[in-house]
């Protein structure tokens, strides 16, 4: 492999592809080039890799606007300016620490929907048997079901820290609905629904599962710090799979996205908490819910990718 200092030899772009020491980065212009996650390179030597990243570009179960299964592709592009200078606000190059690959999209079936569930989960089993923390980009929230199915395996109920204006715990209307699959995940005694949290909530549900809700109001009354000290307290000490449904920010901070509702929480708000996650035990994560069609800007996709990224350097904090 070349490098840029030898002047016998051609400048190096394309880091995702050509990049063989992936600890260190290389200048390249942050509107060319492959877009994988960060710049993050393309591979699928998971055991190699303490973060392995995977989209997951299906959105079959929305119940309202389609386009999430661009998320991934629209995350991706959004992230470029954030691996060109060292990460803030930590003053870190993240990778100096962690090692994190790109593996790609899951290869999903749309129009053999009864392949879905096993397809994610065999694939996720797949990453996080080789030791890996595997960051997930949907698509829909339903993704988040054969996730959870795949890490519960490996580690048991898993507590769920659940960032999102919907509950997604009603009673199931079919086998694929993006409102319904953390009450399957109970039923199946996926969750340990004592030691999870659900923060940003913002729509009713009669239904009483026994998971500690901080609905959007309560987080307005509280303040951020006093939430994030609710979200710590409770889940210490425990394996904690966190999932984060952009549309927890407000539509001003995040319009694009399938499930739309007023009165969220800001995009600094959930970066400073994502910031403050270091004391867990974080066994994976997934973002869910970007649909580029109805983003304007960019404003989603870059909210997505900043939230990932700092969870990525608070991983690479807790690595030191």
């Amino acid at each position: 492999m070349t490098n840029n200092n030898n002047s016998q030899s051609p400048p190096l772009s394309d880091q995702a592809w050509r990049n063989d020491t992936p600890d260190k980065r290389f200048f390249e212009p942050t509107y060319s080039g492959a877009t994988s996650l960060l710049r993050c390179p393309y591979s699928i030597a998971f055991d190699t890799a303490d973060i392995v990243v995977a989209g997951i570009p299906f959105d079959n179960a929305t119940t309202y606007r389609p386009g999430c299964r661009l998320g991934p592709r629209a995350i991706r592009a959004a992230s470029v300016q954030l691996a060109e200078l060292p990460s803030f606000p930590f003053g870190f190059d993240p990778f100096s620490r962690v090692g994190v690959i790109d593996s790609g999209d899951f290869l999903l079936n749309p129009h053999k929907p009864e392949t879905i569930i096993s397809d994610i989960y065999k694939q996720a089993k797949l990453i996080i048997s080789s030791g890996a923390s595997l960051l997930s980009m949907g698509g829909d929230h339903f993704i988040s079901y054969p996730l959870l199915k795949a890490h519960a395996e490996l580690h048991g109920p898993i507590s769920l820290l659940q960032f999102d204006a919907h509950c997604d715990t009603w009673p199931s209307m079919g086998e694929f609905d993006h409102g319904t699959m953390f009450l399957r995940a109970a039923e199946e005694g996926l969750i340990d629904t004592q030691s999870s949290i659900q923060v940003g909530l913002r729509t009713h549900n009669e239904l009483e599962v026994c998971i500690k809700q901080i609905t959007c109001p309560q987080f307005h009354e509280m303040g951020t710090k006093a939430v994030l000290e609710e979200i710590l307290s409770h889940l210490q000490g425990r394996p904690v799979y966190v999932s984060f449904d952009i549309d927890v920010l407000d539509p001003a901070f995040a319009p694009g996205t399938g499930t739309p509702v007023s009165g969220g929480i800001a995009s600094w708000q959930a970066l400073t908490i994502m910031r403050g996650l270091a004391p867990l035990n974080m066994v994976g994560f997934d973002l869910v819910e970007v649909s580029p069609p109805f983003d304007h800007a960019e404003i989603t996709a870059i909210a997505a990718a900043t939230i990932i990224h700092d969870w990525i350097c608070v991983k690479a904090f807790q690595k030191g």
